[in-house]
């Protein structure tokens, strides 16, 4: 077996829009649950590649606020699946020095699914070589709007001045708060759109998009979209 390749200049937190289980499904005539749990797999390679390549933070868009709108079966089986993985993989995570952290409306989830996933992140909390964190009941205009809300609620009671509002005050309400902004974003299945994902946070990030469905996205993949990254020059809006 050939000798895995690390790549040069690594982001230091990578942002991934995992799409195209269901279009995988269709064409492999499957059920789109099928498909979902074939993008598990790819979850766990990709897991292991951004540790292997030195990503410090990676976030995975697992199911976003608008995916409550899909057929009951499929979020259910959505729910069960990621219930499953938390249950399957804690062991691991530990092994591997992988602290779990999620952003989103954790409280929209089903109590047995929450109750897990706060267990995991209790349980791997002092973790320090991979912060892995699940984008859940997630959206970005909502997570803004709660934001300016918990600010104009500061302001109201008189604990913070309107004209000392910056960039950084903005921050620090996001669900996001403490991690740094994302410097790498890797859509999957081709799709040219961000899908309300991390508005504020990918500003200045780095834009990968793949043909490739998510459940064919392995370490291989990854591993040639940080190579894409490493020959880019970021300039921040410099020159």
């Amino acid at each position: 077996m050939a000798k895995e390749k690390t790549v040069s200049a690594v982001p230091q937190h990578v942002a991934i829009i995992m799409d195209g289980n269901g279009r995988w499904a269709q064409k492999h005539h499957l059920p789109r649950l099928s498909g979902h749990e074939a993008g598990r797999k790819s979850v766990k390679q990709v897991v292991q590649a951004a540790i292997h390549h030195g990503v410090r933070y990676l976030t995975l868009y697992a199911f976003s606020v608008e995916n409550w709108q899909r057929p009951r079966e499929e979020v259910q089986g959505l729910m069960g699946l990621l219930r499953g993985v938390i249950r399957e993989e804690l062991n691991e995570m530990g092994k591997e020095g992988i602290r779990l952290r999620t952003i989103g409306r954790k409280q929209d989830l089903p109590d047995a699914v929450r109750e897990e996933l706060e267990a995991a992140i209790e349980r791997t909390k002092e973790n320090q070589r991979l912060d892995l964190i699940l984008a859940l009941s997630y959206g970005s205009r909502a997570e803004i709007t709660e934001a300016m809300q918990a600010i104009g609620r500061e302001v109201k009671d008189g604990k913070l001045d309107p004209d000392k509002i910056r960039e950084e005050t903005v921050s620090a309400h996001l669900y996001t708060h403490g991690i740094p902004d994302p410097d790498f974003l890797i859509r999957t299945s081709g799709e040219m759109r961000i899908s309300n994902f991390m508005l504020w946070q990918i500003s200045y990030a780095e834009i990968y998009v793949t043909p490739v469905l998510w459940p064919d996205f392995g370490k291989e993949e990854f591993a040639k979209a940080l190579e894409d990254y490493a020959g880019r020059e970021r300039r921040f809006g410099g020159i």
